[in-house]
């Protein structure tokens, strides 16, 4: 299956469910797209103690093939840019993934 996650919080709980959803579809065989829009362009920055695995999750998600796309404009707004782990997307690479996808869940 096909799996569009959606992440538009920088909230560290929120996110890190995210990432531990997509790599549990990821370990059950599944293709997973997390897109970063709004706030959630900020997650290589969210820094939590009660989260500190946050990173670890998001490297995990990486190495297992799952791809992140973050927001261009999002980005913009926050003057920053895209990195090696969240490379800059634009709302066609989100309406691309929302078609291709079975399902998509948004975490907000």
């Amino acid at each position: 299956m096909k799996i569009g996650l959606i992440l538009n919080t920088n909230e560290a709980e929120t996110c890190w469910n995210c990432f531990r959803l997509g790599n549990e579809a990821l370990n059950n065989n599944n293709s997973v797209k997390i897109f970063l829009l709004g706030n959630g362009v900020e997650v290589e920055d969210v820094k939590d103690i009660r989260f500190p695995l946050l990173d670890e999750v998001m490297h995990t998600f990486v190495k297992n093939e799952g791809a992140i796309l973050a927001c261009g404009s999002c980005l913009k707004i926050r003057e920053k840019g895209g990195s090696a782990i969240c490379p800059v997307s634009t709302m066609k690479d989100l309406l691309k993934l929302v078609e291709e996808s079975d399902k998509i869940i948004t975490f907000s």
